[in-house]
Parts: C-alpha cells; sequence; structure tokens
C-alpha cells in the first residue's frame, strides 16, 4: 500500500531552534516536545520526508540525520530507533506532498492576504 507523503520541516517544527542559525551542520537544540512520538505515529498513515533550508547546504543532511538518530535512540531505544530512522526520508527537494508541517508558512485560501500584513507574521514559538 503506498502511503501519502507528510512532508515535514526541521527548525521549528522536528528542532525546537531555541538557539537560532548556527550554519547547516550545527544543530544543538532538544526536539519540541512530543516531536520523536509524532514521528513514530506518523509512520503508521505516512511516508515521512523532512525539508529543510539546510537540506542542500553541505553536511545539513548529515547533522538532520545524525541528530534525527541520537533523539530517536533516547526515546524509543535503539531497535525502535534504527526501524523508525530507515522509514524516514530526508530530502534535498521539496517532495510532492500530500500535506506539509511548517512553522513559517501560512495556508491559502483562495484570498490573497495583502503584502503588508504578511510582516507581522509570527511562528507558533515566538
Amino acid at each position: 500500500m503506498n502511503k501519502q507523503i507528510l512532508c515535514l520541516d526541521f527548525d521549528g517544527v522536528l528542532h525546537s531552534y531555541e538557539s537560532g542559525w548556527k550554519g547547516a551542520n550545527v544543530i544543538s537544540d532538544p526536539p519540541v516536545v512530543g516531536a520523536m512520538e509524532f514521528l513514530k505515529d506518523a509512520t503508521e498513515y505516512f511516508d515521512l520526508w523532512i525539508f529543510s533550508s539546510r537540506s542542500n547546504q553541505p553536511g545539513g543532511i548529515d547533522a538532520m540525520q545524525t541528530w534525527l538518530k541520537e533523539h530517536l535512540i533516547e526515546a524509543f531505544g535503539v531497535e525502535v530507533a534504527h526501524s523508525l530512522a530507515v522509514q524516514i526520508k530526508l530530502a534535498t527537494d521539496k517532495p510532492a506532498a500530500f500535506l506539509t508541517i511548517d512553522d513559517r508558512a501560512i495556508q491559502f485560501t483562495g484570498v490573497w492576504p495583502k503584502p503588508r500584513d504578511l510582516l507581522a507574521f509570527k511562528p507558533w514559538n515566538k
């Protein structure tokens, strides 16, 4: 059975991103509360892809993969973490997803917002 693709942003969605940008290969903060459990549950329903501004920068994919494995092991132990890690893909290009979860996006409703109003946007953690 083919599952729909769920695309997840990394910084501010999985990675708490409390320290801000330190470079593509520097990921120093813990996961957002509940992120690892969400990943585990979501693999039942979706083909998970992670796409980030880090994805196409040198060292970005490797750093996200290392961070992800470390936190999956912490949450579920080595065996479950390995099983989950092989199911989660890290994309260098944004996949054609059924749905995307991103902390810096708005849903287009068919009505264009006023560009000036977009300047007031704040992600959930600010």
